[in-house]
């Protein structure tokens, strides 16, 4: 079962139990993945890397939103956009830890040679590519930053 129709599949049971949180969040999802396939202009299936991330954008614009929210001591706003991440992030892939990530990212330059910040462009391409939906490039960024200073 592809990642959209899981999506649609969640979309209805939250209907059903009347489920605003999730349904909010789930439209959105629809929304961006409809908006991607009328982008492209053909009719076309989306891949599953696209797929994932539309969904990590979605999860990261409510993280965000909900880190402005916290900073002006809006608790009542922050809320439901932590809640909504967390009901879009049930469908990513589960998120390495930090040491995991450090490990690609010291083979990686190891295994192209990477000498200093200027082969960072190099790093970020490839380990952003084999972590994708499992890492968030900030994460990454600052390890391959540590890595090649």
């Amino acid at each position: 079962m592809s990642l959209q129709q899981n999506i649609m599949s969640a979309l209805k049971s939250a209907m059903k139990s009347k489920d605003q949180t999730a349904l909010t969040a789930l439209r959105a999802v629809k929304s961006a993945i409809l908006l991607a396939q009328t982008e492209s202009g053909a009719k076309e299936e989306l891949t599953e890397e696209q797929e994932l991330k539309i969904l990590q954008k979605q999860v990261k614009q409510r993280r965000d939103s909900a880190a402005i929210y916290l900073e002006q001591n809006r608790e009542d706003l922050a809320a439901p956009e932590i809640a909504e991440a967390d009901v879009i992030a049930q469908f990513l892939p589960e998120a390495l830890s930090e040491e995991e990530i450090e490990k690609v990212v010291v083979m990686t330059i190891d295994n192209i040679g990477a000498q200093g910040m200027k082969d960072m462009g190099k790093v970020m391409g490839i380990v952003s590519k084999e972590l994708a939906g499992q890492a968030d490039g900030k994460t990454i960024s600052s390890i391959v930053r540590q890595k090649l200073s």
